[in-house]
């Protein structure tokens, strides 16, 4: 009898582990319409990522994960929700990030460290206001004592104050409209609105769909435009190996993009409603979004500047960096894969080094097309609608910023048979001194 008690209290001890093992939820408000985060979020999730690298061993013996994906249109709700502790991480921009850790740092307890970028673009781009097609409106100075739409508190709206400060535009004149993504589309779809300053890639996707037309890029504050991610620091010091897991996660995500920016596209526009032809246009070599999960000394200061308009602006409280900025998990992510961190960390990429990449052409069915100048693509161009070959876009590079933009918005010049293509009329105009020119159609006739 004494044996047959025994037996079953070993097979009790034998099967607890497994019978008691707890799940552990993990929470992740992302943005599917926001590119520059992608790697943080979209990527991970629909290649599985998180679940590769998850710990399962020590502490996490038997431990189930619930790992649950909420989607949202900008950064704010999802501070939000990680405010009322529905969420653990968060991935948005950089003003909205900046808001994140001050508010956490309002609360008696509670605090949220940032633990990774995903991309950036050195200058601003991604940033921009665009006008209605058919708008009259080439230039941001004509935007004065008229309605501008911008999600308020974006990044897109930060870079409002920071364009009016370098034209010299008084910030009373705009009148600026609290409107999210999706209602700036629409505004600016049905010519509501004068004009909609939005975060990416709503201008570039305004352009694509033939509602809207870009006038102004962030990339003429020179401000870099950034992102990242956020988690909770309860849930941080609870689980670190969770964090350094997602970090991983973030890294490889990364580099899957990178690696090849073509078929990324392609699967990217699967898990989101952006066309390919707009994923393409930032994620390419040479496209609008650097790669990069480090957290660099230059990025610090520039988010310390997004603070400060934001404190003169929105009465955003202060931010302890310190106690915010948290790199270790990403440097232990990046030692566990055998990677450089401090290489990573390395001087930005500049996007006037794009100047002299080769434009191209993404043709329906045989993919992207390189070609040696702007006037050999176009003829190209030329030829592929003689031949009714279907175009899903174009791509040119402006020759003042590096800049890479849809080649059918552009502005030419065509100096001593050298074709040149401008993202803003402006641009054009000041190249050309006195030279005619073109838009797309007219420069292809020209060709």
């Amino acid at each position: 009898m004494s044996r047959i008690i025994i037996g079953l209290m070993v097979c009790s001890v034998l099967v607890a582990p497994t019978a008691l093992a707890k799940t552990i939820t993990i929470s992740i408000g992302y943005q599917s319409m926001c590119t520059d985060t992608y790697p943080a979020g979209t990527v991970i999730k629909g290649l599985n990522l998180l679940q590769k690298y998850l710990p399962h061993t020590g502490k996490y013996a038997g431990v189930k994960y619930d790992i649950i994906w909420r989607d949202y249109s900008s950064g704010a709700p999802i501070t939000n929700m990680m405010m009322a502790r529905k969420l653990d991480f968060g991935t948005m921009g950089d003003y909205p990030l900046v808001v994140n850790g001050a508010k956490f740092q309002q609360t008696s307890s509670e605090r949220s460290y940032l633990i990774t970028m995903t991309g950036y673009n050195l200058d601003g781009a991604g940033n921009g206001i665009a006008v209605p097609i058919k708008s009259a409106i080439t230039n941001v100075r004509q935007l004065e004592n008229k309605d501008i739409s911008t999600p308020i508190g974006s990044s897109a709206w930060g870079m409002l104050y920071e364009m009016a400060e370098n034209e010299h535009i008084p910030i009373s004149s705009l009148h600026i409209v609290n409107q999210s993504p999706m209602e700036g589309i629409s505004a600016i779809t049905a010519n509501k609105i004068a004009a909609h300053a939005d975060f990416c890639p709503m201008s570039e996707y305004m352009e694509y769909k033939n509602v809207g037309r870009l006038i102004y890029s962030g990339a003429s504050t020179h401000v870099p435009y950034l992102h990242g991610a956020v988690v909770t620091a309860s849930f941080a010091k609870k689980y670190p190996e969770i964090v350094v897991a997602y970090d991983k996660a973030v890294i490889e995500a990364d580099l899957w993009i990178s690696n090849n920016p073509y078929l990324a596209s392609k699967m990217m526009a699967k898990w989101t409603m952006m066309p390919k032809e707009v994923l393409y246009l930032y994620f390419s070599h040479g496209g609008y979004l650097t790669l990069n999960p480090a957290i660099t000394p230059k990025w610090i200061n520039t988010l310390k500047y997004d603070h400060s308009i934001l404190a003169k602006y929105a009465n955003i409280p202060p931010l302890d960096f310190q106690q915010w900025v948290q790199p270790q998990y990403l440097e232990t992510a990046y030692k566990e894969l055998g990677l450089d961190y401090s290489k990573a960390q390395g001087a930005p990429h500049n996007p006037q080094s794009n100047i002299n990449m080769p434009p191209e052409i993404w043709l329906q069915g045989s993919g992207i097309h390189k070609y040696q100048s702007v006037k050999s693509m176009l003829i190209a161009a030329k030829n592929a609608v003689a031949q009714h070959i279907t175009i899903n876009a174009t791509y040119v590079y402006d020759a003042t910023t590096g800049l890479k933009l849809f080649g059918n918005y552009a502005f030419y010049t065509m100096i001593n048979n050298k074709v040149s293509a401008f993202m803003t009329l402006d641009g054009a105009k000041n190249a050309a001194k006195g030279a005619p020119v073109y838009t797309y159609n007219q420069i292809i006739e020209k060709v």
